[in-house]
């Protein structure tokens, strides 16, 4: 019978002692960064991924190049809700140019891999952060200029809105088309979002589909970190439809 010890097998006689040796320094390190690249990419693969807001749609929330921390778990293991923050793959046209910093030899490959990893926030030209108004049978609307949006019939009282801005400029009317969302800056003002896309395929939604993740928590900078909470007094009697 034999006991195991630190890696080291011993016999209870101690004749046939198996010794390991030291693991060598550069293996040792090599194996260790591989285990962080391993875990970096299953995080932002499966369950996180942090990106950088690019303008000012989202104020007072988020303000530009405020960091932010996108959950994957929603859609998919868990629901994506009414007053979650979602960032989303552009479905064509909703993104404006923003300039980026030109980067070049080891720099601009550290950061691409910094980027594929998880470890650096993505760049913002292929995604959007809006703030979830209406789900799949929702009836999102407003009469425009000083009035509320109303869902399925019930005004909203929009406490995360920027200060000073009307909850829509323009009216509208929909019906959230199945598998999507209805999405809207907090800066109603200055947010190009689903009210100026309705001649597209889904009226302006989104579809689930092309939903990265729910955004939890503003990490950056350090005097404006937050977990960021799902406004549901906002939404809470929003009836449901049948």
């Amino acid at each position: 019978m034999s006991t195991l010890r630190g890696g080291a097998r011993h016999s209870v006689a101690g004749h046939d002692a198996v010794r390991q040796g030291p693991v060598p320094l550069p293996l040792e390190l090599a194996l260790t960064a591989l285990a962080v690249i391993v875990v970096a990419f299953g995080l932002k693969t499966f369950v996180m991924q942090s990106f950088y807001i690019p303008s000012s749609s989202m104020e007072d929330t988020f303000f530009a190049d405020d960091r932010i921390v996108v959950s994957k778990l929603a859609p998919g293991l868990l629901d994506v809700h009414r007053g979650d923050i979602v960032v989303f793959r552009d479905p064509g046209g909703w993104s404006s140019n923003h300039p980026v910093a030109s980067e070049s030899g080891l720099v601009a490959w550290l950061h691409g891999a910094a980027q594929a990893l998880g470890l650096a926030p993505e760049e913002a030209d292929d995604f959007i952060v809006k703030r979830v108004i209406g789900v799949a049978g929702d009836t999102v609307a407003c009469l425009g200029p000083g009035a509320p949006v109303t869902v399925n019939g019930q005004p909203l009282d929009e406490t995360y809105l920027k200060e000073g801005v009307w909850p829509s400029e323009m009216a509208f009317s929909v019906v959230v088309p199945p598998d999507s969302l209805w999405v809207m800056g907090d800066n109603r003002a200055s947010s190009w979002d689903s009210r100026y896309h309705q001649d597209s395929a889904l009226g302006g939604a989104v579809a689930l589909d092309r939903v990265v993740g729910v955004a939890n928590l503003r990490l950056w900078p350090p005097g404006r970190f937050a977990i960021l909470r799902n406004p549901g007094a906002v939404f809470e009697y929003v009836p449901e439809l049948p």
